[in-house]
């Protein structure tokens, strides 16, 4: 029970290490700007590669473990490789690509990225609350006119 729990934990770190907006955006506004930036963004990709091999096996070490508990040494040492590669990848994006993305992204893509983030989060938080994108057309009248109507809330019952 516990290893199931250890490798869904090390999923979702990796898939939240690997989706998160400085990759979505970020990233790619520095290769875009192809100021020498190439060689620490495929390094900091090796980085990423390095943690997916480490959790895939140790994902394999489990599916093929005995049930005597052999392989509690190779999994702890994937799961050590795993995390020594992602936090390498998180303090060198501290250290360096901030400084180098600071450097090479002009003012005006720093509001373009500011922009599309927002609109992400708009899109994520919309589709967590069920909500699809805002209706338009006849007859519906959007959300900022409908709040300032006054009058008693009335409840209909059958």
């Amino acid at each position: 029970m516990q290893i199931d729990v250890a490798c869904d934990t090390i999923r979702g770190l990796y898939d939240s290490c690997h989706w998160r907006k400085l990759d979505k955006f970020l990233i790619p506004a520095v290769r875009r700007a192809g100021d020498g930036a190439d060689g620490l963004l495929d390094q900091l990709d090796a980085l990423s590669q390095a943690a997916a091999d480490a959790m895939a096996a140790a994902l394999r070490i489990v599916e093929t473990a005995e049930p005597d508990g052999g392989g509690v040494a190779q999994f702890c040492g994937a799961l050590e490789l795993f995390c020594a590669a992602l936090l390498e990848r998180l303090e060198r994006e501290e250290r360096e690509l901030f400084p180098v993305a600071g450097s090479v992204i002009s003012g005006e893509d720093w509001f373009a990225i500011a922009n599309q983030m927002l609109a992400h989060d708009a899109y994520q938080q919309e589709s967590r609350n069920g909500e699809g994108p805002p209706r338009t057309g006849r007859g519906v009248v959007p959300r900022a006119e409908r709040s300032h109507r006054v009058g008693p809330r009335v409840s209909y019952a059958h």
